[in-house]
């Protein structure tokens, strides 16, 4: 079906590329996201729901889950994305997953077109964008959708609790 898929795409020239690397993209995410569903049923764990992602709709409640999550010492995570990007929407099977596998941080995000100035403080350019932080400082940032590289850096960052330069 993917071989299919590509050779319907090559007759559209330049855009074929855009195309080629979302289901690339698509193919990525998808494997991941089976890939740890895989292990829980390996481990007997029961299936629940996974803890929710948190949509910031204002530059308040960004603000107030920043200091929630600075007074409890809660790292945070949290993914930059936009409606248009397919990229980033494709990512966010994967982010809930992690947010489950992941149940002491808070796990954030943020539509870029709806909260500019968040975006802008951050200095997000692409999507997704996924920004870790400790104590509202972030320690982290990884452009693109990689899900392997963002659950590595996770569990580097947070299970281990040391620093990596980004």
């Amino acid at each position: 079906m993917s071989q299919t898929f590509l050779n319907d795409f090559k007759k559209m020239g330049p855009n074929f590329m855009f195309i080629q690397i979302s289901f690339s993209t698509y193919k990525l995410i998808t494997s991941f996201s089976e890939s740890l569903t895989k292990k829980e049923k390996m481990e007997g764990q029961k299936e629940t729901h996974p803890k929710p992602v948190f949509k910031i709709i204002s530059t308040e409640s960004w603000d107030s889950y920043i200091q929630e999550s600075k007074s409890h010492g809660t790292p945070v995570v949290a993914h930059f994305t936009a409606s248009w990007c397919i990229p980033s929407v494709a990512m966010n099977p994967c982010f809930e997953e992690l947010a489950f596998a992941f149940q002491d941080i808070t796990f954030l995000i943020v539509d870029v077109d709806d909260l500019k100035e968040i975006a802008s403080k951050y200095e997000v350019k692409a999507m997704p964008t996924f920004l870790l932080m400790k104590d509202g400082v972030v320690v982290g940032r990884l452009v693109g959708a990689n899900p392997d590289e963002m659950k590595k850096r996770i569990e580097t960052l947070f299970q281990s609790n040391t620093e990596f330069v980004v």
